[in-house]
């Protein structure tokens, strides 16, 4: 019976809504920081391949919208981030939106092929793709041949970014999501750009892992105590 009625299409809107009030407040209350911005030209307006771990997600819109205040330039731009195609999913995208954040819904299991040519599109078009590489199911910290491949057609190099809060709590799900909590400090980590052999776009699948890895430890470094 409760899981009919979370998945009502009148209480996934309403919990979407609580999310995304939730996610305001943590921006508000929260003393960002960003570590890492050389790495991005956002003053340019040109394509960027922006990657975090899964377990980063609830962080990741926040990070975008820290990313777009460095630079003025680019305000109003929008990241398109691949989601899963599950309910789950189509509720982080209604939470997001306010961060200008929109959602490609697809999965490594079905439109996993349809969401690598809709990022490509995006791209193409100057835009901003946001893929976790090791989600919809994991392993954790474990980068799927998805984004390597995404890089090589593109013929852009990953930024491999981390994100921490000094308050937060760890889900125990697959990934140990990431709950940040009001009235804290939080950091976003960008790791140097990782090109990616178009004729060899797998090689590079070692050097992404680590960074992403790098990434995420060094930011979990920056807010503790």
């Amino acid at each position: 019976m409760s899981k009919r009625l979370i998945r009502h299409p009148f209480i996934q809107a309403l919990l979407a809504r609580l999310i995304g009030l939730y996610l305001r407040l943590i921006w508000y209350t929260t003393r960002w920081s960003l570590v890492g911005a050389e790495h991005i030209d956002m003053k340019s307006g040109g394509p960027v391949i922006l990657a975090f771990w899964h377990e980063c997600l609830p962080l990741a819109a926040q990070g975008w919208r820290l990313m777009v205040q460095q630079a003025p330039e680019a305000a109003g731009r929008k990241a398109e981030a691949l989601i899963s195609r599950h309910r789950d999913g189509k509720l982080i995208a209604r939470a997001v939106a306010p961060f200008d954040v929109e959602v490609i819904h697809a999965s490594s299991s079905q439109g996993g092929a349809s969401g690598l040519r809709a990022l490509l599109r995006v791209l193409a078009g100057g835009g901003v793709a946001v893929i976790t590489p090791d989600g919809p199911r994991g392993p954790a910290r474990v980068a799927a041949p998805g984004i390597a491949q995404l890089a090589a057609l593109a013929g852009l190099p990953v930024l491999a970014c981390g994100a921490a809060s000094s308050r937060m709590r760890r889900a125990r799900s697959w990934d140990r999501m990431r709950f940040p909590l009001p009235f804290a400090r939080a950091v976003v980590v960008i790791e140097a750009p990782i090109a990616v052999p178009r004729e060899n776009p797998a090689a590079a699948l070692p050097a992404i892992t680590e960074a992403l890895i790098r990434a995420t430890d060094r930011a979990d470094t920056l807010v503790a105590p």
